[in-house]
């Protein structure tokens, strides 16, 4: 965790892809050399595994548990490991939440409850279980348009009164709303979409939960670094000039790009499961240009 109890899990933080081999195998030690680079080359302060960009709904369980001890093992000693640890059903979610703490990770990622669409009590009783059974910290997930049920802003102000619930993934695109949860809870803002990293923090947030971190990491800690010492105009800046990455990488899915960009570099990505699909050679070509425009050097592994 972090020492800094306004962003208890950094302000950088990748959710970082999980590479699979060939045979669509999880690769463990893929997995332990991307951890390596996004700490010790690109300097994120901490990592979300089995997440969405992760591939986690189409990892068994025994996997999920597998590459998050990977990780930590890896590098849990200097950066903060977050477990995605939730999904539709409450019952399996506390098993996911128990296994990751017993791994030794740092704190979960619990997202609003999917497909089944639970009204807001429901979706406040299963974070509450969830918060009771656990000495981990809590970053709630709010990502609707996956999900198809939003934490409405009540809720948000409500669950910030549980001691486990510190923090807020936001990734449902309403700064208004935003802005109300921070100004009456002492909830951690993170932003969950790249490219609203820069206006969120301009109402409250402290840090950024991000896709593109694989790549830019180094500039989006410039980025917040410029916006929190006042100099808005250089973080503007540095915010435009990764627009095409931030653009590029979600032209589809993002873990399809994202696995494509570190082959492209020669890091651990491989493939995606079904029912994603790997980068057609346009959509590769399209990427390259992005990534250029967006000043990521191909020739280069010191994202």
């Amino acid at each position: 965790m972090s020492a800094d109890p306004r962003r208890p899990f950094g302000r950088v933080l990748t959710a970082m892809v999980t590479p699979f081999a060939a045979d669509g195998s999880l690769d463990v030690e893929g997995a332990q050399a991307v951890a390596e680079h996004l700490v010790d080359v690109a300097g994120n302060d901490g990592l979300i595994v089995n997440g969405t960009t992760g591939e986690a709904p189409t990892m068994t369980d025994a996997e999920k548990e597998s590459v998050l001890r990977a990780v930590i093992e890896a590098v849990g000693d200097r950066a903060t490991i977050v477990a995605g640890a939730g999904n539709n059903d409450t019952q399996h979610s506390l098993e996911l939440v128990r296994t990751a703490e017993k791994a030794g990770a740092h704190g979960v990622l619990i997202v609003s409850p999917y497909y089944n669409k639970p009204p807001q009590a429901g979706l406040a009783r299963h974070v509450r279980t969830l918060g009771d059974a656990t000495g981990l910290p809590i970053m709630l997930y709010d990502i609707p348009h996956r999900t198809g049920v939003a934490f409405a802003t009540e809720t948000l102000i409500e669950l910030a009164q549980h001691p486990r619930v510190v923090a807020v993934k936001d990734a449902k695109g309403d700064l208004a709303a935003s802005a109300e949860v921070i100004a009456n809870s002492d909830l951690a803002w993170y932003s969950g979409d790249d490219i609203l990293t820069l206006p969120l923090l301009s109402v409250g947030a402290v840090g950024v939960v991000s896709v593109t971190g694989h790549l830019v990491a180094p500039r989006i800690r410039a980025m917040i670094d410029a916006f929190e010492r006042g100099d808005v105009a250089e973080a503007t800046a540095l915010h435009q000039g990764m627009l095409p990455v931030d653009i590029g990488v979600f032209r589809t899915q993002a873990a399809i790009l994202t696995k494509a960009a570190y082959n492209l570099l020669g890091l651990p990505g491989g493939s995606v499961r079904s029912p994603l699909v790997d980068a057609t050679p346009e959509q590769i070509a399209v990427l390259r240009d992005d990534l250029a425009r967006g000043g990521v050097d191909l020739n280069s592994k010191e994202s």
